[in-house]
């Protein structure tokens, strides 16, 4: 288990990827498929410049790999299970954003959350459920 120090580390690196809007387009657009800087820079309506020091802080995070191939460089999200980590975020903070829209994923573990789980909860947080 990784201590307090390491923890807030990454909790900053990751702030810092996602603070940037562009930086967060991009990566948008690197978990959907893995990009090279000419076609983000194209698809996004961005110079460049702007893409390649946007990348570079990416890869400083540790949030994206550059995979050299041949002349080029590919840029892609630096391990599938961060790709699902980002993926689940978004979702997560997009479920909230839309209010009491119930839960759609089946294999949810969260107490409370789904309405098909909302019968389960367990006898530690039922006095919690009904006082809401």
């Amino acid at each position: 288990m990784l201590t307090i120090a390491p923890q807030i580390d990454v909790m900053n690196r990751l702030g810092r990827a996602l603070a940037d809007p562009s930086r967060s387009r991009i990566l948008l657009s690197l978990l959907k498929e893995p990009g090279y800087p000419a076609q983000l820079s194209r698809d996004l309506e961005l110079s460049r410049t702007n893409v390649s020091n946007h990348l570079a802080c990416l890869r400083g995070c540790g949030i994206v790999v550059a995979v050299p191939q041949g002349r080029r460089t590919r840029y892609e999200i630096a391990d599938p299970h961060l790709t699902r980590a980002l993926e689940s975020l978004v979702n997560v903070v997009l479920a909230v954003d839309e209010g009491d829209e119930p839960c759609t994923d089946e294999n949810c573990d969260v107490p409370g959350c789904c309405a098909d789980c909302a019968d389960t909860v367990d006898d530690d947080h039922a006095d919690e459920e009904v006082h809401r």
